[in-house]
């Protein structure tokens, strides 16, 4: 895929590379190494369309002030045959390079040609990437820090995707450990309850209604007590009760460790579909859904534990064994295996790892983690290292929570499932596509308030639907025009040429920086980079809209040019809203 802005730095940096060439051999330069110089962008336009430092590097290894330097350079400089026009000496030595009208022309030409693949590179040279997120307990319902998690992770995949990466998501099933036996417990308890005196007294009093059996029970914390160390919610309630509905009571006269693993085994594979159906209607889907449990039954927590004792960073303590943590970067020294022989949830962790880059063999392993996870970076880093693996395969972006926000106050929703909001109950609340492209309007680790208010308003301070609506703003100009005979779907590059004006001129530009702020997103883990990319795309869209009419363009080649920078524009609209999972309305 062609990416004009860098074919154009990469003929800088070859202009400035010759121009040194001929001074040496004038000898108006010392021939000493040339340290190396940036090719920069600059923000404001009036100092060029690229700048390069080259004379403020040199000056030490020349002896030269730099502004000197950048005049001998400019006196050797050769502009023909590239995109450039023109260059000129700013402040103490810049040098800065003005595209000529070809480069202009060439990106909406581009943009029109490549399509649905415009924006897309190969940066990532298909190495293979692990994208895992969300991986709620499966023990309840996703919250709305899994909401954001689910659009950040999702929207990053598809980012290293279109960055020329190998992607994969996964999504990691905690279905073993004490969250699960917490789960049991509670089940247990609940089922009990149900089945007591007390509870079919409220099953019959409710006639069988689900909804207020749970409600009945939940609300009646004396008749039903639960102790702290369960859960709460009142999806535990509907769950015993599905199980009493669909298989009687006969499960009493088990014991309560049968109990348990029953109403788990009967609970746990619902929640899991809840949690891919919901997932699913948030328009994720996963490559992989990697169950915990498979690394206890499969032995490779056990193995861990064996090549972790075998690395030498082991030691016996109080009938414990630990890790060394500490003297491979973790603030301190971690527990492996408890004095009563149960793991850690760390050991399993460290398995699923190792696995992920060993195994499986991916080049990179990315999660996405909430703000708690900290401290799990140095930990996790410093397991691998004893196994041998490189640390930096592991990259872990960590997601700071979101707040709710509703006329100008938090928000908090009463729910089933105990307090926590949840994204089905979010996404109830406002459309997908405003859930996701807001959960992306902020870098990850940057606290969000998330205004439920301007998520649903159809106006253009909604970002997305500003977006949306530049969107079929478009559409429709393109559909009035058809229905005049003006199509455009030929062109020679050399009739864009035209298209001259700041407005016109500022939004190629724009459509331009796709392909490197794709790169950019993929390299910084920053899906933000492309919704930030589509507000200023369309916001120079409508800029242009307003001062460059098209249907009354002054004559017909300047009507067609701009038809075509407008479907170059709807282009690059629609592919950086694909990325997001975002719809491309063409009507509003």
């Amino acid at each position: 895929m062609a990416n004009l802005t860098k074919l154009a730095s990469g003929q800088l940096r070859e202009i400035i590379l010759n121009a040194l060439g001929r001074l040496v051999a004038e000898g108006k330069a010392p021939a000493e190494p040339l340290p190396d110089f940036r090719v920069e962008i600059p923000a404001d336009k009036s100092h060029g369309d690229f700048a390069v430092n080259t004379a403020m590097v040199c000056a030490k290894a020349f002896k030269m002030a730099p502004r000197q330097i950048a005049e001998l350079i400019c006196s050797e400089i050769s502009l023909e045959g590239t995109y450039f026009r023109h260059v000129e000496i700013a402040g103490p030595g810049f040098i800065n390079f003005f595209l000529g009208r070809r480069w202009f022309s060439e990106i909406a030409d581009t943009v029109i040609r490549e399509g649905d693949s415009y924006g897309k590179t190969q940066t990532g040279c298909g190495k293979k990437m692990l994208v895992e997120f969300v991986s709620a307990n499966p023990t309840g319902p996703m919250h709305i820090g899994n909401a954001r998690g689910g659009a950040i992770g999702d929207c990053l995949a598809e980012i290293l995707n279109w960055a020329g990466y190998d992607v994969q998501r996964e999504f990691y099933v905690n279905d073993a450990g004490n969250q699960i036996e917490k789960f049991g417990k509670s089940l247990n308890l609940r089922y009990t309850q149900l089945c007591s005196s007390k509870g079919q007294a409220v099953i019959n009093e409710c006639e069988k209604d689900t909804a207020k059996i749970c409600e009945s029970i939940y609300n009646n914390s004396e008749a039903f007590p639960m102790p702290d160390d369960v859960y709460l919610g009142m999806d535990i309630i509907e769950h015993a009760y599905n199980y009493l509905l669909e298989n009687g009571s006969d499960l009493m006269n088990e014991n309560e460790d049968n109990r348990k693993k029953a109403l788990t085994d009967f609970a746990l594979p619902k929640n899991i579909a809840g949690l891919e159906r919901d997932l699913s209607k948030y328009r994720i889907t996963y490559d992989n859904w990697f169950k915990e449990s498979t690394l206890h039954n499969n032995g490779a927590v056990e193995e861990i534990i064996e090549k972790l004792k075998a690395s030498g960073y082991t030691y016996e303590q109080e009938g414990a064994l630990w890790f060394k943590s500490s003297e491979l970067g973790d603030e301190k020294d971690r527990v492996l295996i408890r004095a009563n022989g149960v793991v850690t949830y760390f050991v399993p962790d460290i398995a699923y790892h190792y696995n992920k880059l060993v195994t499986r063999g991916y080049d990179k392993a990315i999660d996405i983690f909430g703000a708690d996870h900290h401290g799990y970076i140095p930990r996790m880093k410093a397991a691998l290292k004893a196994l041998g693996v490189e640390p930096s395969k592991l990259d872990i972006v960590i997601m700071q929570m979101v707040n709710l926000v509703r006329n100008g106050e938090k928000y908090k929703l009463s729910k089933r499932s105990g307090k926590a909001v949840t994204l089905s109950t979010l996404l109830d609340e406002i459309p997908i596509d405003a859930a996701r492209f807001f959960f992306n309007l902020r870098e990850p680790d940057s606290h969000f308030d998330f205004d439920l208010d301007l998520a649903v308003e159809k106006s253009s301070q909604n970002p997305v639907y500003y977006v949306q609506y530049a969107h079929a703003r478009i559409c429709s100009l393109i559909s009035n025009l058809k229905a005049e005979g003006c199509v455009a779907d030929s062109y020679t590059v050399e009739e864009l040429d035209i298209l001259d004006k700041p407005q016109e001129i500022e939004l190629i530009r724009q459509l331009a920086a796709l392909p490197n702020e794709i790169d950019n997103a993929a390299k910084a883990y920053d899906p933000a980079k492309i919704t930030k990319y589509s507000v200023e795309l369309a916001t120079l869209f409508h800029k242009f809209y307003d001062a460059c009419s098209v249907k009354n363009a002054e004559t017909p080649e300047l009507k067609k040019s701009r038809l075509v920078l407008c479907k170059a524009v709807l282009q690059a609209l629609r592919n950086s809203l694909t990325i997001m999972k975002i719809s491309c309305p063409e009507k509003m």
